[in-house]
């Protein structure tokens, strides 16, 4: 399976909170599997449906060893973030070749719809928890480097676009 291409930074639809997804159709599913593939092709471990141009409340998330353990998620929200923080440098293929350590709570509880149309809440620990927590920044419209300093993510942005134009 193809997948559409990641939209380059700084798309308009990457900035706009996606809009939340009313019901669960045969459209709906298809874009998560097509989300999967994009994760996949990365590699990564996650993604939202506006990395792809497409602005609903979508996203996919899958940190384990041998994959194919996805968790697809409509309107996802952190119910309760653990105290205890984290450290992971986090990337995307939006804005490639650079990456950023960031500290996000270790543990999440978060509510979302799940690929039945049912209500689902699940707790994610680790890495697991990193990538649902960068997933629903995007939903917002936030990127990772948004949680940097402005001199930070203003030398990462510099460095993306000069790498970008080689």
């Amino acid at each position: 399976m193809t997948h559409r291409p990641y939209v380059p930074w700084p798309n308009p639809v990457l900035r706009t909170p996606a809009a939340s997804v009313e019901e669960i159709t045969d459209d709906i599913r298809a874009l998560w599997d097509e989300m999967i593939t994009a994760m996949d092709t990365m590699p990564g471990v996650g993604l939202a449906a506006p990395q792809l141009g497409v602005g609903l409340a979508l996203a996919v998330v899958d940190a384990s060893e041998k994959r194919g353990q996805a968790v697809r998620m409509a309107n996802p929200e952190i119910l309760h973030a653990s105290v205890e923080l984290r450290t992971h440098e986090e990337g995307s293929p939006n804005l490639p070749g650079v990456w950023a350590k960031l500290a996000r709570p270790r543990a999440v509880t978060v509510r979302f719809l799940n690929d039945q149309g049912q209500w689902d809440r699940k707790d994610f620990v680790g890495l697991w928890a990193t990538s649902v927590q960068h997933q629903i920044d995007h939903l917002a419209g936030k990127m990772f480097f948004d949680r940097l300093t402005r001199m930070k993510r203003d030398m990462l942005i510099k460095k993306a676009l000069k790498r970008a134009r080689g």
